[in-house]
């Protein structure tokens, strides 16, 4: 039987970490460090294939293991901020829930690891693994791993300076290992190991500034060293036997200077030569790689080539000259202009016809070699997805999309990506229609296209999407436009673009980019003139947009702001109709955590509905959108009952509540949900309990407080951990139960069922039916539970649509996940 919860899609980014965080394996798997975690990408797929979970700290470096036969690696090693190293190894091919994943910790270091490489040292079927470790304490570690044990076997001692990087390799024609490490002090140190001991034999100086990345290649039988550094320069250097260097001439001719040095234990000397500086960047140099020597069948590929990425937003392919051996920069690919701040690191595939880059903000850069054209590299659809924590998601009222909002100050909608050669559905970033100044805390779907964010300011944004948007939606989705157009297209605007210092973004009509700019004075001081690569140029888009696209061109309107609270919106809710918009901001004191209500046809206030003394943490309308629901940092909830309308709109009272001697939770309630019927609504708080409300029918209220009439409906399921997420299915069991998602401070996700079956509330009632796995929760803290309202999944025509179910959800760990759950399997 097929499992009852299967994770459909992750959005995910790599970690601000510096240069390591990215590794392309022979097998063709990506592997970088997101949050905690270790996220295995396969590009052939175009989705995220597994996650290695068992850092607690930032995970700042990955690598393949590299074998010496050239095979598919089947290692992974990867460091982090929690000071320690993590092996991983498997025997087939990895999979969401790890079973066939085996971990070795390393620990030994006393600060966070941000450099690692791992090399073979037979081809052995158990592991001899040779591990180098550089850590901000100063040390660079050496371990040996053989079968399941791992031991550091040396530390070598770096004073009061920082090695960057680390590189490790075998001297020509033996079986020597060669480590090179570089560092803060502009020098590359090389140290070789003999009698078991890695000795420093020579100090490569020329860099003028810290030495951000070095890699080791194999070409025949010489060994070349590259190095990159803030100096804007890559450097290569040239590793050979000292018999085959040329005989010395006695002529003029300009000779560099030749390192010599002699291995006792391989009674050989050895040569180390400046073959090459390589200057084209215009900032710092943060990694160099070499292309991959061999391909998966073990053939030598065309003639080595490297790969740099720089501060200054641009990826550098180089090659050697065919006649001359001068090495020439070939292909040159990155952002021009936009908000970011140039790459960390770079990549080659296993076979050179795709490289990616990590961008400073985490985003990763696919880019693919043309078929007819070699020199021609085009964007290509990548993973994507916030790099900070995820605090709200929602479902459009359609179920076709989800958008998200984060502490890395954006706002982005994923939808899937339906292809007409290709039965599989993946889901994908196709806008960012909000980049902002402030961390985003909240956001309420207004509609189909329309949406209401809150920040850590005191104004709700209110955004429509444009034109452009609409039309490349219906192109990516294959849904027809007269599906999604219910009023007239041509009035909405075509984009949006930011002024300058602005935080609102600006509708842009076709006739703004018909104007074609003057050559006088005045039209180049128009911002749109001085700076053209942030002014929003409309584009059809056939598949997700690259990330520069999504940066510049995938903005929306905005079309109102409401102004009202006092301190930094915390949480925002529309009804069901579309009608009301409920607000509240981060409050000590009564007067500031009362919640405002909002028309959405006039954009004024309607109310304010005051009674809690702290910060309201999460609102719901009730289904029938009879109620409104509030929880709060006051550990009490209440309830608000719509009665008629007045002129101005409907009037909220307060019908229900608990406080000091009726409230049932002890700690801050997070979290709050409706039943689909309105009967009962859920609160879950991090005093780990998860309780159900309510009565044989909330409509019987009768106005005034009527404390005896909302009473728990539940036994108080203990969840195990703080809870900060609750969502309840709109859709229920095949016998008629709730279907209710509980998300833990630990990240845990689980499902379970419930149903009151008698007058009284007993434990039975409750039924756990999935704890959703380790590795496909989150790493942390689940922040928001949003079940799609129909049932079905979003772009599939299944006919067993109501089998299905899906869950997004988004947690501390920067993750969006969705979930599909198999109804009747629960």
């Amino acid at each position: 039987m097929a499992a009852p919860v299967s994770l459909c899609h992750v959005a995910c980014c790599a970690n601000r970490a510096g240069g390591g965080a990215v590794a392309w394996g022979r097998g063709g798997l990506l592997a970088f460090g997101s949050c905690h975690d270790v996220v295995l990408y396969d590009p052939a797929v175009r989705r995220a294939v597994g996650a290695l979970r068992g850092h607690t700290g930032r995970v700042n470096c990955v690598r393949w293991v590299r074998r010496r036969d050239r095979a598919s690696e089947t290692e992974l090693i990867s460091g982090g901020s929690d000071k320690q190293l993590i092996l991983w190894e498997w025997k087939d091919t990895v999979t969401w829930n790890n079973q066939l994943v085996k971990s070795i910790p390393l620990k030994g270091h006393t600060e966070a690891v941000f450099a690692v490489d791992a090399v073979c040292q037979s081809d052995e079927p158990d592991l001899n693994l040779l591990i180098a470790s550089a850590a901000s304490d100063s040390t660079v570690r050496i371990w040996s791993c053989h079968g399941s044990e791992a031991k550091c076997i040396e530390i070598l001692q770096f004073g009061n300076g920082f090695v960057m990087d680390v590189c490790l390799s075998f001297l020509p024609g033996s079986d020597v290992p060669i480590l090179a490490c570089g560092g803060d002090d502009c020098k590359i140190s090389l140290f070789i190991q003999q009698n078991g001991q890695f000795q420093k034999m020579l100090i490569l100086p020329g860099h003028e500034d810290w030495i951000r990345g070095v890699e080791w290649a194999v070409c025949g039988e010489d060994l070349f060293l590259a190095s990159c550094a803030q100096d804007c320069l890559i450097r290569i250097w040239k590793v050979c036997t000292k018999s085959k260097q040329l005989p010395e001439t006695e002529d003029d001719s300009i000779k560099l200077k030749e390192n010599v040095f002699t291995v006792k234990d391989a009674d050989t000397s050895y040569a180390v030569s400046l073959e090459s500086v390589l200057a084209g960047h215009e900032n710092w140099v943060y990694a160099v790689h070499w292309q991959p020597s061999f391909s998966k069948d073990g053939s030598m590929q065309q003639p080595m080539r490297i790969l740099s990425a720089s501060m200054d937003k641009t990826v550098i392919i180089w090659e050697p000259d065919k006649e001359s051996g001068v090495w020439l920069e070939q292909v040159r690919v990155g952002e021009v202009g936009g908000n970011t701040l140039g790459f960390f690191d770079c990549q080659f595939s296993p076979d050179g016809s795709m490289i990616i880059a990590h961008a400073f903000h985490g985003a990763l850069h696919l880019w693919k070699q043309a078929t007819v054209n070699k020199k021609e590299w085009t964007p290509e659809v990548v993973i994507s997805g916030h790099f900070n924590s995820v605090e709200d998601v929602k479902w459009d009222p359609e179920g076709e999309f989800i958008i998200s909002v984060g502490s890395d100050q954006t706002t982005r909608l994923f939808a899937p990506w339906k292809r007409k050669e290709e039965t599989e559905v993946t889901w994908h970033e196709i806008a960012r229609p909000q980049v902002h100044g402030y961390d985003l805390r909240c956001l309420a779907m207004i509609g189909r296209f329309e949406f209401v964010s809150g920040a850590d300011e005191k104004v709700l944004r209110v955004f429509r999407a444009p034109k452009n948007f609409i039309e490349n939606f219906s192109n990516i989705t294959g849904i027809p436009m007269e599906k999604l157009c219910s009023h007239q297209s041509s009035d909405l605007p075509e984009g949006a673009t930011v002024p300058a210092l602005g935080l609102s973004n600006k509708a842009v009509f076709e006739g703004d980019m018909a104007i074609q700019p003057d050559e006088d004075e005045e039209s180049f001081n128009t911002i749109s003139n001085q700076y053209p690569e942030i002014y929003f140029q409309p584009m059809i888009l056939t598949e997700p947009p690259p990330e520069d696209h999504l940066l510049q061109n995938t903005l929306w309107p905005e079309i109102q702001k409401l102004y009202g609270h006092g301190y930094e919106i915390f949480c925002v809710a529309c009804n069901n109709s579309n009608t009301i918009i409920a607000s509240a901001c981060k409050a000590s004191k009564k007067e500031h955590a009362a919640i405002i209500l909002w028309s959405t046809t006039s954009w004024k206030k309607l109310q304010h509905l005051s009674f809690h003394n702290l910060t309201v943490t999460q609102l719901a309308f009730s289904p029938d959108d009879s109620f409104l629901l509030a929880v709060s940092r006051d550990r009490n909830w209440s309830l608000w009952r719509k009665q008629d309308s007045s002129e101005s709109g409907p009037i909220f009272t307060c019908c229900a509540y608990t406080d000091k001697n009726t409230a049932v939770h002890s700690r801050i309630i997070w979290s709050c949900d409706w039943t689909p019927d309105s009967k009962y609504f859920i609160t879950g708080s991090r005093d780990k309990k998860v309780i159900i409300w309510g009565q044989c029918d909330l409509s019987v209220i009768t106005e005034g407080n009527e404390l005896d009439s909302i009473k728990p409906c539940s036994t108080v399921l203990d969840a195990g951990d703080s809870v900060t997420a609750v969502g309840i299915s709109r859709v229920l069991t095949p016998d008629g139960r709730y279907i209710v998602a509980v998300g833990l401070e630990n990240g845990k996700i689980i499902l379970y069922t419930w149903k009151q079956s008698g007058k009284e509330p007993t434990p039975a009632d409750w039924i756990t039916s999935v704890e959703i796995d380790n590795s496909q929760s989150h790493a942390l803290a689940v922040k928001r539970l949003c079940w799609r309202h129909h049932a079905g999944r979003a772009g599939h025509n299944d006919d067993n649509s109501s089998k299905w179910l899906q869950l997004a959800s988004c947690g501390a760990d920067h993750c969006v996940k969705i979930f599909n759950v198999n109804r009747f399997a629960l």
